[in-house]
């Protein structure tokens, strides 16, 4: 199905990727750490199945079908999924499903439309992709604290200071890079600005209503393409909202 070709940077972010899914509770006998990449596939899911962070799915690309994993997100059997790269791993063990796959590609990114991921160049990286669609939320800011609307709309006032701001947790990515990574909104901000992120220590859950405190960075590349135009650093989560 794919054939084997050596990118570093492709290498970087997919064994974040990797890493990630050992911190939830994978393990694997063995591991290949090349990108196996041969230009961008399509393929049709035959089989989908969910645990609380990724999906596995069974595909099928020129009649021959593979196994491939990807933090979850909603997929359905008989879809057209694109992407461009995966990395191999053999005997991977997922501990929540009490299952081994024999052969699964790790993929960093998954498109329903073909035209998002046929030139590997024009990837985006992880951090310049909202966490999900604007949500019907309407929060107060915390006492002392801003909006994310506030922040983004001034958001050079703020480089390098600490602020305090009230979300609602939209997204939650843990043990990345030796940080948690957080997506909270409060309704404030523009169509194109109101998600913000940030990364902790702390734990939280997708739905719970925080009040982070953190500093805020601009232009924020962390490497293995997480880059951030405005983002929330060793945030702190405060018990008083």
């Amino acid at each position: 199905m794919i054939r084997t070709r050596t990118k570093s940077a492709l290498n970087i972010i997919l064994l974040a990727l990797i890493s990630f899914f050992y911190a939830c509770g994978g393990s694997s006998s063995s591991v290949e750490t090349s990108v196996l990449m041969d230009g961008p596939h399509q393929a049709e899911i035959k089989e989908v199945i969910h645990t609380n962070a990724y999906s596995y799915l069974l595909v099928e690309e020129n009649s021959s079908k593979s196994w491939i994993a990807a933090t979850r997100q909603e997929f359905e059997v008989g879809q057209t999924i694109y992407f461009i790269s995966g990395m191999a791993m053999e005997n991977f063990q997922s501990k929540e499903l009490d299952h081994i796959f024999e052969l699964v590609y790790f993929v960093d990114q998954i498109s329903f439309e073909p035209l998002d991921l046929m030139d590997p160049s024009s990837a985006v990286p992880h951090g310049m992709l909202q966490a999900s669609e604007k949500k019907e939320i309407k929060l107060e800011k915390a006492e002392g604290g801003i909006t994310i609307g506030e922040l983004y709309a001034d958001a050079q006032k703020y480089e390098g200071q600490e602020v305090k701001i009230r979300g609602e947790v939209v997204k939650f990515n843990e043990a990345i890079m030796g940080r948690n990574w957080v997506h909270i909104q409060d309704g404030s901000g523009t169509e194109s600005a109101f998600d913000l992120a940030l990364t902790t220590q702390d734990m939280v859950a997708v739905g719970d209503v925080v009040v982070f405190s953190g500093t805020v960075s601009l232009n924020k590349d962390f490497g293995a393409g997480y880059i951030y135009e405005v983002i929330l650093e060793e945030s702190k989560l405060l018990k008083d909202l």
